[in-house]
């Protein structure tokens, strides 16, 4: 590892138009699941300048069957929709939560993915999809994130509360923040850039209110990362100079499109797939919550200071190509004996899908909270974000007595 070098993370706020994109999106998994545990759901959201559009694949018990919607379903959806615009506060001439045009083109699944997925007489259920997916974990925070992007996230979170609480009247929906930091081996010494765009009302990019926005956003940051970190930063707030415009409305959003936000801000390798929209039979997004957890469990328990996982799956198979670890030349023991650990034990049945569904409780409403401000790095509460529990630690380390 190099002795000193700069590395930078971004964030997008709840109002990006790619994360209006994955909150809809997830809306509709939590819909779908919340009337059938066992439904199938690959959702797609196009947002653009009043008009919201859903595509993909779908299977739900009392929701559609057999090719047929039922009864008042499709005006559910649309409701779920409208309500998800509407709680992350777009009511613009370009984008409003009840004026904006929908078309729901959602339809029933592949009988031929189907036929591979479901589990059938002797067959265990196989993973939805190949790919390769991985997890990552490091001491640089207390959430076991990396510092760059938590701090990135966290800055936006803070934004938003305030927007929505009337703290911060002049902030409108649409954000990004990006931080770079300088480390020291393997620890940040400080932070040498912050950049802050955020949508804002009219006149905010001129005069006393332009003052008063940069001094609201500054506050922020100070409020975020540790002052030692803030000595010798520069700022960069709305660059451009005017954001007035934005959202759907300013720029197309897709669902998906955010996935190194959604994960670790590129201080670790992404397998490619997206998480938001997608039922948890998608191995991109079981497998890569469950990589996470077997990463986070392996730096909590002393195990390592950083931590890859790499799993891989074939579609229709349950049981994963491959399982890889790598602690990049911090941990306490070798690689290959927390392979074997994690591969012995009985709670994580072989991380097969049905397994990791089942070790985690994935097959319940609960991932609409996860498509903004990152799948990971968050605080396990209840049902939500059970991949971010440390409950693996004694298990792995009785294993590897």
């Amino acid at each position: 590892m190099r002795s000193e070098y700069l590395f930078t993370s971004e964030s997008v706020s709840e109002g990006h138009p790619d994360k209006v994109a994955d909150q809809i999106s997830d809306a509709i998994v939590d819909l779908f699941l919340s009337k059938d545990p066992e439904a199938r759901i690959a959702c797609e959201t196009l947002t653009t300048t009043q008009l919201v559009v859903l595509a993909g694949e779908i299977r739900c018990k009392g929701v559609y069957e057999n090719g047929e919607w039922a009864p008042g379903a499709q005006a559910e959806i649309e409701a779920t929709v409208r309500r998800t615009v509407k709680e992350i506060g777009y009511e613009q001439d370009g984008f409003h939560w009840e004026k904006f045009e929908f078309i729901n083109r959602l339809h029933g699944q592949s009988a031929h993915i189907a036929q591979g997925v479901d589990a059938a007489d002797n067959k265990d259920e196989g993973a939805g999809d190949q790919g390769i997916m991985f997890g990552y974990a490091t001491d640089e925070t207390p959430d076991l994130m990396p510092a760059t992007l938590y701090y990135s996230h966290k800055i936006l979170e803070k934004m938003a509360a305030d927007r929505h609480s009337g703290a911060a009247p002049f902030l409108e929906p649409d954000a990004k923040s990006q931080v770079t930091l300088r480390y020291e081996g393997s620890l940040p010494v400080a932070a040498t850039a912050v950049v802050v765009s955020t949508q804002h009302a009219p006149g905010y990019d001129q005069g006393e209110k332009e003052a008063a926005l940069h001094a609201y956003v500054k506050g922020v940051i100070a409020a975020v990362i540790p002052p030692v970190l803030l000595r010798e930063t520069e700022y960069f707030i709305n660059p451009t100079g005017s954001f007035e415009i934005g959202g759907p409305d300013g720029d197309a959003g897709l669902t998906g499109r955010k996935i190194i936000v959604d994960t670790y801000g590129g201080a670790a390798p992404h397998g490619g797939g997206a998480f938001s929209g997608k039922d948890p039979t998608k191995v991109d997004r079981s497998a890569a919550y469950i990589s996470r957890y077997l990463a986070k469990n392996v730096v909590a328990a002393g195990l390592a200071t950083r931590c890859t996982i790499q799993l891989a799956y074939a579609i229709g198979v349950s049981k994963p190509l491959s399982l890889y670890v790598d602690t990049h030349e911090t941990g306490t023991v070798g690689d290959d004996k927390i392979e074997a650990a994690i591969l012995s034990l009985p709670e994580l049945g072989g991380l097969t899908p049905r397994a990791i569904r089942t070790r985690l409780g994935l097959n319940k409403p609960i991932y609409r909270p996860s498509a903004a401000y990152g799948h990971f790095g968050r605080k396990p509460e209840g049902d939500f974000f059970p991949w971010e529990r440390t409950d693996l630690v004694a298990s792995l380390k009785a294993a590897l007595d």
